[in-house]
């Protein structure tokens, strides 16, 4: 299975049970054959190659300046992110979007720095790693400018309103289904059918939404295989299908060879 979102190079692994690189081992001993990391702003660059590099056949990245980082003077750093994507190889744009859940000050910029890095996953024919938090209806009218672009909504934790709302402004996206899933007053299961099976993508936001039964603690991407399994119980299907299907979807998704 392929955790197509995962912050495995993020300080929270620096010191803690072997650092990233231990992580990365006790995924890949857990059945997770591939890791995405998301980047999220400059000061993230280097750890994130720095780790990559130290698993080239196993981790993929995603070059973008995530909404939470756009503010009086995001310009400088989308210009950086900008020239590194188009020098890069990355498999994406992420992790880029909206995101209003705790100040809605800098919407206009964060609308301004998505339609930009929308235009540059359409430049460079690559799809796009979405964070969407109160920001849904922000991120739909700014995607819809840029027509063609496809991607992830990375994180969903949304209703069946929203999927249709998606896919009727914006195409057939996926989304990524990570320990939200698993929590006990969740209503993300209800959504698994809107979506399909064919639309899924595991994730798991690591170091964040551990899931059940690690709620509480650092996340990391060994913990995937509960996702798959509980999403299987969701949807009535076997693991085994699950972790086919979504791992078929990742690659055709950010062009990964079936070596990775």
């Amino acid at each position: 299975m392929i955790d197509t979102h995962t912050h495995l190079y993020l300080p929270e692994f620096a010191d803690c049970d072997g650092g990233g690189s231990a992580a990365v081992r006790r995924a890949l001993a857990a059945g997770v054959t591939h890791l995405i990391f998301p980047n999220v702003d400059l000061t993230t660059v280097e750890p994130m190659h720095r780790l990559a590099a130290d698993f080239p056949d196993k981790i993929s990245c995603a070059m973008g300046l995530h909404p939470t980082e756009v503010n009086d003077d995001w310009r400088p750093a989308l210009d950086r992110v900008v020239e590194l994507a188009e020098t890069g190889s990355y498999v994406a744009i992420g992790e880029v979007g909206i995101d209003l859940y705790w100040d809605a000050t800098f919407r206009e910029q964060q609308m301004q720095a998505l339609e930009q890095q929308a235009r540059l996953a359409k430049r460079l024919g690559l799809p796009m790693i979405i964070h969407c938090r109160e920001g849904l209806a922000e991120c739909v009218e700014t995607l819809s400018g840029v027509p063609g672009i496809r991607g992830v909504f990375h994180s969903f934790g949304g209703t069946d309103d929203d999927v249709e709302l998606i896919r009727k402004r914006l195409g057939d996206w996926y989304f990524g289904i990570n320990g939200i899933v698993t929590f006990k007053n969740s209503k993300l299961r209800r959504t698994l059918p809107a979506i399909g099976i064919d639309r899924l993508l595991l994730e798991t936001d690591s170091p964040y939404l551990a899931p059940v039964p690690h709620r509480g603690k650092r996340n990391e991407s060994a913990y995937l295989p509960c996702i798959c399994a509980h999403i299987a119980d969701s949807m009535g299907l076997d693991a085994a299908k699950v972790d086919e299907i979504t791992t078929r979807s990742a690659r055709t998704l950010f062009n990964l060879s079936q070596t990775k």
